[in-house]
């Protein structure tokens, strides 16, 4: 009670803005971030790295990359990491035991157990909420990508549209695949994959939200799945708002949940005094989402933000500042990509889409189905411009999906450039020239608060509209919670969004990038999944499954080729990151799988 009446004063004093608010509280961290606050905080639904950040200091994992070294992976409610040599792998990979450690205390008390460990992963897959990460671990353990494939293995229909619809004895038999891929003996938990499978052990490591665990009692006793094989559909895929974790949680990490105040866009936290490696340096923390930049420098300079999110653009005006600490170039396993929609819904969607036909005042639903659309959107865009001028030379122009940084990418695989004659011999052939001569109206949408987001727009919506007076792009801006809801519905015929690593393999940019099931094939319509289905999906599949390193990389880069050659999206950006703090924070470390933006357990603060 006394930790949430003082992150409730925190709150009050930060909506002051006043000079000196926080200036210097040793006990409490403020990071003012600018691009969107969390769409979720359940562990089985959060894709983004917004809620990921929150989760990653209430919640722990069974591991974690020690010191940030992404080669160093060490236990953490583990005890060992499980390896062929130590005896916890099987030789063939497929078979990993995991000792859980004993004495972990939940926030709610309780102590965790083996089952805790399997209840989490277990809940997240029978939930598998639509265009979430569980596709992590239906991959390894069942070679499918969603239960849905689960429910078709056992007999039933994989085209349902409503779970309810489906013969209870084929969801019983589901729902005892899944159980069998994970069984607790005594104290471990020991997982039972289909195939091998080189990643499994990064998906468990801290960093990735989807990996957290929960307690399953607590969880219960909230309403979330109650353990009962035969009643789990109820919590299938269900709205995220309606998922007992959406604005709540029980985890054993150093810090808790006090509030999600969604009005205020802005997360409490408070520090668990029971963490099981002892409390953390802060006791409070306020992670609060401030669009405008100029509000966040203010509060940087006043001392009232520990630290804040500054665009690339934007690092000239922090550099000099007396007391601030600027560190750059931290590497990222990461790109930023233009996506189209191949099949954008029309009717409710005249904001972005106009009239919805092609006749100069819209685009019709398959405008972006058309190769030659998607191609002359990508040789409209000045990648050179876009790199030295915004980010000020931070990353590199990417040379498809998948970050050079990995293994198994063509370095030297052909890209598209600014080309504004290329762009209008496509421009000319699309839709058998009828785009040349009626033009179109499209509106394109990024995250209000990203400003490079929004000049990567414009530097595209000025060279389309110079090819052609006909030719209309509108830059929107919409809040963060906003883009995820169009998302959801596929609705956005055009967007940005950035795609960072969830474990360091190229197949993790593959699967939401190119697979039918992965995430951006949800959000960019039926068309997209279809191409998916018949293109690309047997050979992901095979991707992960092939042993030796020369087939691999011969896969990837057919994969790699087919995207480019298709222009399924542009990639424009792989970017190195920052971070801005003031100078009294100490223990920074930083790691390239994090969402979250510090490690706060590692952080305390001492004046200078």
């Amino acid at each position: 009670m006394k930790a949430k009446v003082c992150s409730l004063v925190v709150l009050l004093l930060l909506l002051t803005l006043s000079v000196s608010v926080f200036a210097f509280d040793p006990e409490t961290w403020v990071y003012v971030g600018g691009a969107g606050g969390p769409q979720t905080l359940d562990p089985a639904a959060a894709y983004d790295t917004a809620s990921g950040e929150i989760i990653h200091y209430v919640y722990d994992n069974l591991f974690e990359y020690v010191g940030g070294d992404l080669d160093n992976i060490g236990p953490l409610l583990a005890t060992e990491v499980p390896t062929v040599e130590n005896g916890l792998m099987s030789e063939d990979g497929r078979t990993i035991r995991v000792p859980i450690r004993q004495g972990v205390k939940f926030h709610n008390g309780a102590e965790l157990t083996a089952e805790d460990v399997k209840y989490s992963f277990l809940r997240g897959m029978l939930a598998d909420p639509a265009g979430g990460p569980m596709w992590m671990f239906f991959e390894p353990l069942l070679g499918v990508q969603t239960m849905r494939d689960v429910i078709a293995m056992a007999g039933g229909p994989d085209d349902f549209v409503d779970i309810s619809e489906v013969d209870p004895a084929i969801l019983r038999k589901a729902y005892d695949l899944v159980d069998a891929t994970m069984e607790v003996d005594g104290n471990d938990l020991i997982f039972h994959l289909a195939n091998p499978y080189p990643p499994f052990i990064n998906i468990l490591t801290k960093g990735g939200s989807w990996a957290s665990i929960v307690c399953k009692d607590w969880m219960i006793a909230n309403g979330a799945w109650d353990g009962n094989p035969d009643t789990w559909p109820k919590w299938y895929d269900q709205a995220l708002e309606e998922m007992t974790l959406y604005d709540k949680a029980c985890g054993t990490g150093p810090f808790k949940l006090d509030t999600w105040d969604k009005s205020g866009a802005q997360v409490l936290l408070s520090r668990f005094d029971d963490y099981w490696r002892g409390p953390a340096a802060l006791k409070n923390v306020v992670i609060k989402n401030i669009p405008e930049f100029a509000t966040r420098l203010l509060m940087l300079r006043a001392g009232d933000a520990d630290a804040i999110y500054v665009g690339q653009q934007d690092l000239p005006q922090v550099r000099t500042i007396p007391g601030v600490t600027v560190v750059e170039d931290l590497p990222q396993i990461t790109n930023t990509v233009l996506f189209f929609s191949f099949t954008i819904p029309v009717e409710g969607n005249e904001d972005l889409v106009g009239s919805g036909k092609l006749d100069g005042n819209g685009i019709p639903s398959d405008f972006f189905a058309d190769v030659n659309v998607r191609k002359a959107f990508a040789y409209a865009f000045d990648y050179e411009a876009y790199l030295n001028e915004v980010v000020l030379g931070a990353g590199q122009i990417p040379k498809g999906p998948f970050p050079q940084s990995l293994p198994y990418v063509n370095t030297e695989q052909e890209y598209f450039s600014h080309d504004l004659a290329k762009a209008t011999e496509y421009f000319k052939q699309a839709f058998n020239g009828e785009v040349w001569e009626k033009g179109f109206k499209v509106g394109i949408v990024y995250n209000t608060g990203n400003d490079a987001r929004k000049t990567a727009l414009e530097i595209l919506e000025f060279n389309i509209e110079q090819i052609n007076p006909k030719f209309q792009v509108e830059v929107i801006g919409l809040e963060w919670a906003t883009v995820l809801d169009k998302l959801r519905s596929s609705s956005l015929p055009v967007f940005v969004m950035g795609w960072l690593a969830d474990f360091p393999d190229t197949h993790n940019f593959a699967v939401p990038f190119m697979h039918s099931t992965g995430t951006f094939a949800g959000y960019c319509g039926q068309g997209l999944i279809d191409l998916a289905k018949e293109q690309f999906d047997a050979l992901i599949d095979a991707g992960i499954k092939a042993t030796d390193p020369a087939e691999r990389e011969k896969i990837y880069h057919e994969l790699q080729r087919l995207y480019v050659e298709q222009a399924i999206a542009m990639p424009f950006m792989e970017a190195t990151t920052h971070r801005v703090m003031r100078d009294w924070v100490q223990g920074f470390e930083y790691c390239p799988a994090y969402a979250a933006n510090y490690d706060l357990y590692k952080i305390s603060k001492v004046q200078q």
